[in-house]
């Protein structure tokens, strides 16, 4: 009962849309640190540990999984799914304050609202790269963005640019 509490608390958590999406991680993760038990096992000076070991390091500090403090194979082993889930597109655009709440921000991404860097993304489990967190904002076509008002913002202002006309021709027959 204790893995199914703790995915359920996952999946709230991080606004997923079911728990396939936490298995997903989950299978990402053992998959690493599977890897990382097999270098483990290998002798220091081995090439092979050297080689492989510092490349899946060094990938994980790109995604930004891992701190650059942390570049060992033991920390490879203390990741957890949470480590993976902060990175994606969807916690990223709610914890840099784009969206109200971590459901708000699947939405945005899902209705091409979010763009990284010049691309519109509307996958939430886009995993964000270090380097391209700075580069998350609403897309050029967003209204929120900045793009063309949305159907409703431009309807009020066709009513507001009519009842300015409207004002305008009642005060000239008064005159």
């Amino acid at each position: 009962m204790d893995s199914r509490d703790s995915e359920l608390k996952i999946v709230g958590e991080y606004g997923l849309r079911n728990k396939r999406e936490v298995w997903r991680v989950q299978l990402t993760l053992s998959k690493i640190r599977r890897a990382a038990r097999q270098l483990l096992t290998l002798d220091e000076k081995d090439p092979k540990r050297l080689f492989e070991g510092n490349a899946l390091i060094r990938r994980l500090v790109r995604v930004g999984v891992l701190d650059e403090s942390r570049m060992k194979l033991d920390y490879v082993l203390a990741l957890k799914v949470e480590d993976f889930l902060e990175r994606r597109l969807q916690t990223c655009v709610y914890k840099l304050g784009l969206a109200k709440s971590i459901h708000h921000a699947r939405v945005l991404i899902r209705q091409r609202h979010i763009r990284v860097g010049k691309q519109i993304v509307n996958v939430p489990s886009f995993v964000v790269r270090l380097d391209s967190q700075k580069h998350i904002d609403f897309a050029l076509t967003s209204p929120f963005g900045g793009g063309r008002p949305g159907r409703v913002r431009r309807k009020k202002a066709k009513a507001a640019e009519k009842k300015d006309e409207g004002g305008d021709e009642a005060e000239e027959d008064e005159e």
